[in-house]
C-alpha cells in the first residue's frame, strides 16, 4: 500500500505532521511519502490570477501525488478555528485542475493542536467538507493538549489512551483497505 501523508500547515515544526507521521509509521506493510506543503508553496489564489498565469505546475504536482497514492493520511492544523492558509491556498489551486482534489483515495483525517479540543474546529470543517472534494474518510482521529500527550523526542504519541486509539483506527484501516 503507498500511503501518501501530510500535515496541513506549512510549519516546520508542525505538530500536524509529526502526528500524520506517526500514524504511518503504524501501518505494516507501506510505502510511505511524507509531503511538505512548503514543497507546494504558489501565489495567494485568485481566478485573476488564474486567468493570467493558468493553472499552477505545483497545484498538478500535489495531485499527481494524491493520484500515486493508495490512501492518504492527512493532519489539520487549525488556524483560527479553521485550515491554514497555505493548505487553502493549495487546496484552491488543486482544485480548478481537478474538483475532486483527494480523487476518493480512503482517508484517514486527524487534527491536533495545543489547546484542549485537539483541532476539533478544524477537524469538523474538513469532516464535512472533504467527501465533496472526492475525501472518502475511513476514520478520524483528534489528539488534543499535544505537548502533553505527544513526545517529540520519540516522535511518538506519549499517552497510552489516545495511542491505543489511533493503533486500533490504523489496524482496521488497513485491513479493510489494504
Amino acid at each position: 500500500m503507498k500511503i501518501i501523508a501530510f500535515g496541513a500547515s506549512p510549519s516546520t515544526k508542525s505538530i500536524n505532521k509529526g502526528l500524520a507521521t506517526y500514524a504511518t509509521s503504524l501501518f505494516q506493510n507501506a510505502e510511505v511519502e511524507i509531503l511538505d506543503l512548503n514543497d507546494f508553496e504558489m501565489p495567494l489564489f485568485s481566478v485573476d490570477r488564474e486567468m493570467t498565469i493558468g493553472q499552477h505546475p505545483l497545484a498538478q504536482q500535489f495531485l499527481d501525488k494524491i493520484a500515486g497514492a493508495d490512501a492518504l493520511v492527512v493532519s489539520m492544523a487549525e488556524n483560527n478555528g479553521n485550515y491554514s492558509a497555505a493548505f487553502k491556498n493549495t487546496f484552491d489551486w488543486a482544485s480548478r485542475i481537478n474538483v475532486k482534489v483527494f480523487q476518493e483515495k480512503p482517508m484517514i483525517l486527524m487534527a491536533t493542536s495545543p489547546g484542549g479540543r485537539g483541532g476539533a474546529s478544524v477537524l469538523g470543517i474538513a469532516e464535512t467538507l472533504f467527501p465533496r472534494y472526492g475525501g472518502n474518510i475511513k476514520a478520524t482521529f483528534s489528539l488534543p493538549s499535544f505537548y502533553q500527550n505527544f513526545d517529540i523526542e520519540t516522535g511518538k504519541i506519549s499517552n497510552p489512551e489516545f495511542d491505543q486509539k489511533l493503533r486500533a483506527i490504523v489496524q482496521q484501516f488497513e485491513s479493510e483497505n489494504g
